[in-house]
Parts: structure tokens; C-alpha cells; sequence
């Protein structure tokens, strides 16, 4: 992976070939322009990481290139050289978002210090960005429990954590998918860069692929202005897309086109544009059933599970219930602003005695509400208004007509405790309105309709 990509824009072709030179040897990526037209088409194309644009150009001014710059993407650094009688054109620029500007004729070594500060600026604030988001959003550790099934994905993870290549994760709803995905980001190669995700499940495919790609202004009836896709924004970070299995027919030879070509259009575009992400997809769906309906293509299912990671329901790891449990108390109580808590013992045994078929969603939800309801420091069963199931017993175990019961009850219970709110419990429960009101109608069926 190369230090950066930089665009140099200078009608000067000495110039152009004298900085490209000496940032190659630097281990950077260099593209050139010789006017403001080529250059903004060559940002559009590749979205470089940085820009050194000369004060006057053929065309136009740096300050046309910036401006364009900026609308697109703020964080995009820009240094522009200028002669002494241009120095004008360059205050400008600082005044309205260049972070610095060189007088010609450049000094080499200076003008190489100067790109490495403003890349290195550049990082920082995204770590920044970063580290506000993840304290903002505290989360639990993927492999938080003892047990050998969440020791060998934590195994398992690790190794894959560091190669660029897609990794696909599978498991039930509820389960920690977009955790895991962010913890394989964050100890991957692609860590100061940003990690972006979007769940699948209920979006049309044009909201979807406009989403992904992006589109140009009048692209649709509503497109009213140039929109960057997630593509474009996660580039050279990390994308991940939640229960790909929903991902609409249409979209996915667009997807599979980025992954095999690092190429796409935004909608309404006829220009490709080069991007590099990396890729982590999960489902908690069968894809290899999907590809036999002919609802998943085979060429992107073989494209995104180089490696695949599986992250076992927690009934079937019940060792692991009380260190989550606890592990989640001490993020709970701080955000509802209560005193730190524990659960009494006969709490633990009452989380221990029920199915949990939502997963850690379910957990996490049932703590936050045991924790508002909670007079004292100590947490007790009566807090908890799920009706506990015989311990041991597994949804695989009880049979469909438990596992329907369990769900219809616990679909019930939230809408109940969002007093009627389908969005809302829909939200709660981790799945789309659509989907709820599809296990509404199924679940209000009598056995003679199904």
C-alpha cells in the first residue's frame, strides 16, 4: 500500500514531472493535470488524498479547483504553489480551506515535508473522528466469555484480522456481527481510515445503490444535488454491509464489479471511478440456499467468503451469559446516568433459564430495562419480564412451535413496552418495519392458514 495518492495540477510540465518524481521516490502514488478541467475530472475519477495545484492555471485558479474540492469532500488536504506577483490567488485559497502554500520555485525537500504534514494532519483528525465515534458508541467486546466456540473465533479472527482481503460473517440476529466487523477493522491494515456500514435488510434497490454509489445531481427526480456514496467515503478504509443476503439482484453485479475491477459509476454518471475498500459482509441467512434459489448470484458469494467467521447463538454458549451480562451492566448504568448495579443471583439464574432468541440484542435491551426499573444497587428477577424457558432447553431443541411462541411472545412484550410503536420495536428488536409486520401477520395466523 502506497504512502498516499497525490494530484499534482501545474500547466508547468517541468514542474509536474520534478514533484511526480521525487514523490514516487517518496512511496507515494502521483497523477498530474495541466488544467482545472482535467484536474477535477481526474479527482472525480480517483479521489486522491491530497492535491498540489499551482496558484493560475490555463482555465481558472486554484481556487476553482478548491472549491470543487471542498463541496466533495471537506477532509481532502490541498497545497498550492505560487509565484510572488500570485501570492494574492494564494491567500485566498488559505482563507477559504488550502492548508498551505509554497512560493515558486519550489524547494523539493521543503515541498516533501510539507505533503507529509498535511497527510499526517489529515490522519489525525480521522482518528479523532474515530476514537469521539467508538466512545460515543461504547462496545463490547466480540469474544467477551470462556467458552472453546468464542475462543476459537477470537483464534480465528485475529489471523484474518490482518490480510485485505473480504471476510464474511455469519450468525443469528443479535449475535454481534457489526461488533466483530468493527473490532476486524480497527486490528486491521486499514485502521486510521474510516469504517462505514450499512444493513441491507428492507432497502429498495435504488435507495440501496444509491447509497452505495452515489449519485450526480438530476440523476432521478429527487436527486437534487451531487450525493457521495459510501464507496466513495469508505475509500481506502472498510465497508460493511449487513445481512447482504436482502442486497437486491440488480446491485449485486454492481458490487461484485468494485470488489474485481476497484471501479464504479455513481447513478446518472457515465465516468468510472477507481476506489479501494475493504470489504466485510455478514447475513444471518443461508447464502448457500440463497444461490440455489437463484436470489444470490454464485460469482459475488464466492467473492465475499474468502473467509468466513461464524459466530454461535448464545444458548449454545451459556457459559458466556454472566460475563456479558456484567460486561454489559457496566456500560448501561453510566448511559441511563444510574449508580453502578449487579444482578443478584437468582437474576443470573433467571437470564441462565431463558432461550435468549434474539442473542446479545435481546440481552442488552433486557438490562437496559432492568436497570431503569431497578430501585437499588442490585438487580433482581423481578426486573426482568420475560417469562424464563427450562434451563437447557435450546430453540433447536424445543421444536418450531416453541421457537414460533418464544418469538411471538417476546414481538408482543417489546411492542407492549413501546406502547404500540412498530417502528420503534422494530428498531429494539434489530429488524425492519416490514419484517416485523411480516411476523405480526404470520404469528396472528391460525395453524389452518400457515
Amino acid at each position: 500500500m502506497t504512502r498516499g495518492r497525490i494530484l499534482i495540477v501545474d500547466a508547468d510540465a517541468s514542474i509536474r514531472e520534478n514533484v511526480q518524481k521525487m514523490l514516487r521516490i517518496d512511496g507515494y502514488e502521483a497523477q498530474e493535470a495541466a488544467s482545472c478541467r482535467v484536474a477535477i475530472q481526474s479527482f472525480e475519477a480517483s479521489r486522491p488524498d491530497a492535491l498540489v495545484v499551482a496558484a493560475r492555471l490555463p482555465d481558472g485558479t486554484a481556487l476553482d479547483i478548491l472549491a470543487h474540492v471542498k463541496r466533495a469532500d471537506a477532509g481532502v488536504p490541498c497545497v498550492v504553489l505560487a509565484r510572488y506577483e500570485e501570492l494574492d490567488v494564494a491567500v485566498q485559497a488559505i482563507q477559504e480551506g488550502a492548508e498551505q502554500f509554497l512560493t515558486k520555485p519550489v524547494q523539493l525537500a521543503v515541498f516533501l515535508l510539507v505533503v507529509d504534514r498535511v497527510l499526517e494532519n489529515q490522519r489525525n483528525r480521522r482518528r479523532r473522528l474515530q476514537t469521539e465515534a467508538r466512545e460515543a458508541r461504547a462496545e463490547i467486546d466480540p469474544f467477551r466469555g470462556p467458552s472453546p466456540a468464542i475462543r476459537l473465533l477470537r483464534d480465528r479472527a485475529q489471523r484474518v484480522a490482518g490480510a485485505n482481503i473480504p471476510v464474511f460473517i455469519r450468525g443469528e440476529t443479535g449475535t454481534g456481527k457489526g461488533v466483530l466487523a468493527a473490532w476486524i477493522h480497527r486490528h486491521g491494515p486499514r485502521s486510521e481510515e474510516c469504517f462505514l456500514d450499512l444493513n441491507c435488510a428492507g432497502l429498495s434497490p435504488e435507495f440501496l445503490e444509491s447509497e452505495l454509489f452515489g449519485h450526480e445531481k438530476g440523476a432521478f427526480t429527487s436527486a437534487v444535488a451531487t450525493k457521495l456514496g459510501l464507496l466513495e467515503v469508505a475509500h481506502r478504509g472498510t465497508l460493511f454491509l449487513d445481512e447482504i443476503g436482502d442486497m437486491p439482484l440488480s446491485v449485486q453485479p454492481k458490487l461484485l464489479k468494485v470488489l474485481e475491477e476497484k471501479k464504479f459509476r455513481r447513478l446518472g454518471d457515465v465516468r468510472e471511478r477507481q476506489v479501494d475498500i475493504r470489504l466485510i459482509a455478514a447475513s444471518h441467512e443461508n447464502l448457500e440456499a440463497l444461490v440455489d434459489k437463484k436470489s444470490f448470484r454464485a460469482d459475488l458469494y464466492f467473492r465475499i467468503n474468502s473467509v468466513v467467521l461464524e459466530i454461535p447463538p448464545l444458548r449454545e454458549r451459556p457459559e458466556d451469559l454472566t460475563p456479558l451480562a456484567e460486561s454489559l451492566l457496566g456500560q448501561i448504568a453510566p448511559e441511563l446516568d444510574k449508580e453502578p448495579v449487579r444482578l443478584s443471583s437468582a437474576a443470573l439464574g433467571k437470564l441462565h433459564a431463558h432461550g435468549w432468541p434474539g442473542n446479545i440484542r435481546e440481552l442488552r435491551n433486557a438490562l437496559e430495562r432492568a436497570v431503569l426499573m431497578s430501585p437499588g444497587p442490585e438487580v433482581g428477577p423481578e426486573e426482568f419480564s420475560f417469562e424464563p424457558a427450562p434451563r437447557g432447553t435450546t430453540a433447536s431443541a424445543a421444536g418450531d412451535g416453541s421457537l414460533l411462541e418464544t418469538e411471538k411472545d417476546l414481538i408482543r412484550k417489546t411492542i407492549e413496552a413501546e406502547r404500540g410503536r412498530v417502528g420503534r420495536a422494530a428498531e429494539s428488536l434489530g429488524i425492519s418495519r416490514s419484517s416485523l409486520y411480516q411476523k405480526i401477520r404470520r404469528s396472528s395466523r391460525r395453524p389452518s392458514e400457515s
